[in-house]
């Protein structure tokens, strides 16, 4: 390779492995920062407004539409607010994260889904932020593209997950991959699905179910170095 192409490459590498260093800390950092104040501000909105959960009770999926709407809203409530600290301080942040993801869905098909399959085209014309109608469900999707790395990243070094982790001398453990992987990245899809999308929920359920016993002659098989059937 021509060394003037080497060294460019060289340079590129060294600005992209620093870039990926400090991702690390300011991409979840940042995150949790901005989920923690949307989740926190619409926790207080609730704590100090009046419960219109009754109005929509019939629109909740299941079982929340056959719960008390006092006992929904306080759920609700409850679940913003504490998790929108967990966010900040970065403490259980897997945890906190996917709730707050169920919670967007519970929302999202409460509130910003279509009622009706007739209704399904209204969802292009609210790909936005209004208060106008049509779906608008742009500000529970971007949400849950934000909430996401938080589950499968975790809260970062600047986080009290990786202070206690290191302070009790456990490591972060290099990434896996394989079929218990997929597994669970479909249980982390499926339960919030079956929330908004029973069908599409069940089957990424049944696939996470699939390949958690896929996993079992995979992982055997990795552990005694051969080659799985």
């Amino acid at each position: 390779m021509n060394p003037k192409a080497t060294s460019m490459l060289g340079l590129w590498n060294a600005l992209t492995a620093r870039l990926e260093g400090a991702g690390e800390t300011v991409q979840p950092l940042i995150l949790r920062l901005i989920m923690g104040w949307e989740f926190w501000e619409s926790g207080l909105e609730k704590l100090h407004g009046e419960n219109w959960f009754a109005d929509i009770q019939s629109r909740f999926p299941f079982p929340f539409d056959v719960m008390p709407p006092t006992l929904s809203w306080t759920i609700s409530t409850w679940a913003e607010l504490i998790g929108a600290v967990l966010l900040w301080f970065g403490l259980g942040t897997r945890i906190a994260a996917f709730t707050l993801l169920f919670i967007t869905f519970v929302a999202t098909a409460a509130v910003h889904w279509p009622s009706m399959f007739t209704m399904w085209s209204d969802l292009a014309k609210g790909y936005a932020i209004t208060d106008m109608g049509h779906g608008n469900f742009k500000l529970p999707l971007l949400f849950a593209v934000m909430l996401l790395p938080l589950i499968f990243d975790g809260g970062g070094r600047f986080s009290l997950d990786h202070l206690l982790s290191r302070s009790v001398g456990v490591a972060t453990p290099a990434p896996l991959h394989g079929p218990l992987t997929w597994a669970i990245a479909a249980a982390v899809f499926a339960l919030p699905f079956l929330m908004l999308i029973p069908a599409l929920g069940f089957v990424l359920l049944i696939a996470a179910i699939v390949l958690a016993f896929v996993a079992k002659p995979w992982a055997r098989s990795a552990a005694t170095g051969q080659n799985p059937r």
